[in-house]
């Protein structure tokens, strides 16, 4: 039994598993999209969300950590100063897996990992949105009370 035992082996020892996993997240980070397995994806997300969130903190201890895992000088230059600034103020969800269909010779799960571009755009809180909401339905109600008296005041007219 594999009880309380995380992450996907996929058909590999511990030392190919983490080599590949390193080699994945270093052609993610240089070419900012891969396919690859679905399995696959999956396990290299939660490798490249841990490299991106270190280069948002920036500093040397970071940087020596990331070059564990990416042993390529260029593409860890690249993390820190290009790729981890885009994503300041979001708090995770850097990357994002579209499923591709099968491949052709064994009929593997594929998909498109890549890093996600658009701006992060923080949702409203439920307290913030509670006063729009009721100054929306102020606003609504005001002309709906107003449009009524403006026609009964030509109608007043019409019998003098």
């Amino acid at each position: 039994m594999r009880h309380n035992k995380t992450g996907r082996r996929l058909g590999r020892n511990s030392s190919h598993r983490a080599a590949m996993m390193r080699n994945m997240v270093t052609s993610l980070i240089e070419h900012e999209k891969i396919t690859t397995t679905d399995a696959r994806a999956k396990e290299l997300r939660k490798v490249a969300e841990k490299m991106i969130t270190l280069g948002k903190r920036g500093d040397m201890h970071s940087r020596r950590q990331a070059l564990q895992v990416i042993r390529d000088r260029k593409v860890v230059g690249k993390l820190f100063e290009m790729v981890a600034p885009r994503y300041k103020d979001r708090p995770g969800g850097y990357t994002r897996i579209i499923k591709l269909g099968a491949r052709a010779g064994d009929n593997a799960a594929l998909s498109l990992i890549e890093l996600v571009e658009e701006e992060f755009t923080a949702k409203p809180s439920k307290k913030a949105a509670a006063p729009k909401a009721a100054a929306k339905a102020a606003a609504v109600e005001a002309p709906a009370v107003e449009a009524p008296a403006e026609a009964a005041e030509p109608a007043e007219e019409a019998k003098e």
